[in-house]
């Protein structure tokens, strides 16, 4: 069945899963319900695709994923939204522009954070700073150190969001931009090792911050046959992430990817594509302040 067939005659259909070996909604007590909504590599895909393209007919578009969003919105509350990086270049809009549209539009939809995608730079440090007052929202990125940079003290490594009483911990991880980004575009940014900094962050989370869940946002890619570090291994090299929401690779999930962790307990990846064209959607079900399950889908747009 072709990915898109599924969406629509499945819009309904999710992927269970149980989360710290649990998959049982045995509660005690009503359950919390806290949605969580992202996209990804969206690069300045703000108009849908024309009803002629040969992939993608109609469909995309900041106007539908706004009417999507709010519709969530108005089921649940309890939500929050968040993107994991490359917003920019694509589309003339950001040639025309540079990136003021899409933060603009961003902080209409009223996204809570995002991080920092390579194509992020393609202005340069400069350029991505100077669109940053119309960006309504939180910069996420913890694995990139900007001390000597214009965009010093700009973005934070984390933020903790409160949802119905569920402390909600969101931290950022981006991919080396040395290879990807011209030297000149991102000047002394430092990179700073993936999982060292993972692992740091979600134990701050968790452990200091006494968050009930711990949401990594990764521009590093989903998975590489190489030594790479990618959202698999850093799943697998952690200990407090309950989901990673990725980017980097274009990578269209039906459902999201269940990896074990250091702890041998269960971690989400889900990642949508590209361009705008799906929402993520990921509902945990938390009791007594435990994750105890969780169901992800795609929807399209």
């Amino acid at each position: 069945m072709k990915r898109r067939n599924f969406i629509q005659q499945s819009s309904a259909a999710s992927a269970f899963v149980g989360l710290g070996g649990l998959s049982s909604l045995g509660f005690s007590e009503a359950p919390k319900h806290i949605t969580i909504l992202h996209t990804n590599d969206v690069h300045s895909h703000i108009e849908a695709f024309g009803p002629d393209h040969y992939k993608n007919p109609n469909m995309g578009g900041v106007a539908k994923r706004a009417v999507l969003i709010e519709k969530i919105r108005k089921e649940n509350p309890n939500t929050l939204l968040l993107d994991a990086g490359d917003i920019f270049q694509g589309t003339p809009y950001f040639n025309f522009y540079g990136g003021e549209l899409e933060f603009k539009l961003m902080s209409k939809l009223k996204y809570d954070a995002s991080t920092l995608g390579n194509h992020d730079f393609d202005n340069g440090i400069d350029g991505l700073y100077a669109q940053l007052p119309h960006a309504d929202f939180d910069f996420l990125i913890s694995n990139y150190d900007f001390s000597n940079t214009i965009m010093d003290g700009h973005t934070k490594p984390y933020k903790v969001f409160t949802k119905n009483g569920v402390r909600i911990g969101v931290f950022g991880i981006g991919i080396e931009l040395k290879g990807l980004v011209n030297d000149t575009l991102y000047k002394e940014t430092r990179y700073l090792d993936p999982v060292e900094r993972a692992t740091d962050m979600s134990h701050a989370l968790k452990h200091e911050e006494n968050c009930d869940l711990v949401i990594c946002l990764s521009h590093l890619g989903y998975q590489y046959d190489s030594e790479k570090v990618d959202d698999h291994k850093l799943a697998a090299k952690t200990e407090n992430i309950d989901l990673i929401i990725g980017g980097h690779t274009h990578t269209f999930l039906d459902e999201p990817t269940i990896v074990k962790n250091k702890a041998d307990k269960n971690v989400m990846i889900n990642q949508v594509g590209c361009y705008g064209l799906y929402l993520g959607r990921i509902d945990f079900y938390l009791n007594g302040g435990k994750p105890v399950s969780g169901n992800g889908q795609s929807v399209e747009v």
